[in-house]
């Protein structure tokens, strides 16, 4: 048989395509720019978070935080937490601390897929506007940090986005209205700002969110009707605003629904009978409120609170007996409020102090010192 030998044109093909793949994989130019741009507006003195990104080395290539896809060379990831597992963290035996700003070299680096610049404490400024133009967006955490200003108003615009955390900063303006066109976001947590105004009428459009964690604001307005319809939502928090109004019949129907955080607010009427017959629910919190009328005794073997707090309201009449039924109750508070008579015996109730109950007109009985 005879044996082919490699011919000049293919030993050139295969130095072609070898010289190809090493360039496929390095870092855009671009990219490296942009990089050091968004690098020379922060500062972290403490870690040595920057000591990797080397203007003589490729940036997909051992920089601290950044991925690149491995055909592109394109950064696709930043990845900087302030309190990591990490082993520089671990060597430290401390959580990072960052100031500075985000520069808005950032939006030149439009492969970018998850921007991760959390939990530094000191980073401040405003999120540069062009942000909206990284249409490969898929994850914003830039929680727990002290940025200003407003979320980009066009923050619709990111059609693929999955997750935005701008928590614990110091952020103001209102809800934008082309956040609730985000059809992908499956987490959204505001948490901790100053945003003000209603929460948007059709909030209700985003389907696929499960998590809408919005404590700790200045919103106002009432709860808005299309929250009904989100078939997917687990966990809602609206604690610590100013919602007024009545607590929706609907929502002890929502089926997935399992965490609901509505405390420190300014909502009237009646618990919702549905809310409590609900056995999804694992944390309920009412309290500090101005709720009224009597807990409804609609309580079964199926109820199975973790958490159950209705106090600092103004809810008068009995403790339902239904509730010595329940499956289980773990932490109960109804303090605070107008209740009379004696507490039930029995499972909760023969685990939990006196301070579930005070401050009640004439409960008595249970771990009061107050007998019937």
């Amino acid at each position: 048989m005879t044996k082919l030998l490699p011919s000049p044109f293919s030993s050139l093909l295969a130095v072609v395509f070898i010289s190809l793949i090493s360039i496929v994989h390095c870092c855009s130019p671009k990219d490296q720019t942009a990089l050091n741009a968004f690098k020379s507006s922060l500062s972290e003195p403490n870690l040595g978070i920057f000591n990797t990104w080397s203007e003589n080395t490729d940036c997909c290539k051992g920089w601290y935080g950044i991925s690149c896809d491995p055909d592109s060379g394109r950064v696709t990831d930043i990845s900087l937490r302030g309190e990591s597992e990490d082993a520089i963290f671990q060597k430290a035996g401390r959580s990072g601390y960052m100031t500075g700003s985000i520069d808005p070299a950032v939006c030149d680096l439009t492969a970018l897929s998850s921007f991760v610049l959390a939990d530094w404490k000191g980073i401040s400024g405003e999120i540069p506007t062009c942000i909206t133009s990284l249409a490969s967006l898929r994850v914003i955490d830039l929680a727990g940090n002290k940025i200003t200003g407003e979320i980009p108003a066009e923050i619709g615009k990111l059609t693929k986005l999955v997750v935005l955390n701008l928590a614990e900063n110091r952020m103001s303006g209102e809800i934008p209205p082309s956040l609730t066109s985000l059809a992908e976001l499956k987490h959204l947590e505001l948490t901790e700002n100053g945003i003000s105004g209603e929460i948007p009428a059709d909030f209700g459009s985003l389907k696929m969110l499960s998590r809408a964690l919005l404590g700790r604001n200045e919103l106002t307005g009432s709860i808005p009707g299309s929250i009904s319809g989100m078939k997917r939502l687990a966990d809602l928090d609206l604690s610590r605003n100013h919602i007024e109004g009545p607590i929706p019949e609907w929502m002890g129907n929502m089926k997935v629904l399992s965490v609901l955080n509505l405390d420190s607010n300014s909502l009237t009427g009646p618990i919702p009978g549905s809310i409590l017959s609900n056995s999804g629910f694992g944390v309920l919190n009412l309290s500090r409120n101005a709720l009224e009328g009597s807990i409804p005794d609609v309580f079964g073997s199926t109820t199975y609170f973790m958490s159950l707090d209705l106090s600092h309201n103004n809810l008068s009449g009995r403790i339902p007996d239904s509730l010595s039924s329940a499956k289980f109750v773990g932490h109960l508070d109804i303090s605070h409020n107008r209740l009379c008579g004696p507490i039930p015996v029995g499972s909760p109730f023969d685990h939990l102090e006196a301070s579930s109950f005070s401050d009640n007109e004439c409960l008595c009985g249970g771990p009061l010192m107050k007998t019937c």
